[in-house]
């Protein structure tokens, strides 16, 4: 069984950092996409950054030269360090990933469980 488990929200002043960081485990045979969302107040979760095996990334126009997204193949995880944060960046914040269980299985989409991020003064 896989899981993601995330870690390193909180609360934070407006200008402030945070670094999330996301672990799978379980059993994995290899792991192809790896991403945060987030899902604001009141809002539709949407799609904050993601990065690929070969470690292309893309991000939210809104994220753009204040989020960054890393991940480390060797230890099946994916960080997103958040610079400049504002208070429209409050929300929950999600780890996915494509993750293939066993040789010649197709790759499905796990999820973690959440972190509450606040951005208030």
């Amino acid at each position: 069984q896989v899981q993601l488990v995330e870690s390193g929200g909180g609360l934070v002043q407006p200008g402030g950092s945070l670094r999330l960081s996301c672990a799978a485990s379980g059993s994995i045979f290899s792991i192809y996409g790896m991403g945060w969302y987030r899902q604001p107040p009141g809002k539709q979760r949407e799609l904050v950054a993601a990065i690929s095996s070969g470690h292309t990334t893309d991000y939210a126009d809104s994220v753009k030269g204040r989020f960054t997204i890393s991940r480390d193949n060797a230890k099946n995880t994916v960080n997103l360090q958040m610079n400049s944060l504002k208070p429209e960046d409050t929300a929950v914040y999600y780890c996915t990933a494509q993750i293939v269980a066993m040789r010649g299985a197709y790759a499905l989409d796990y999820w973690g469980q959440g972190t509450q991020v606040t951005v208030s003064s």
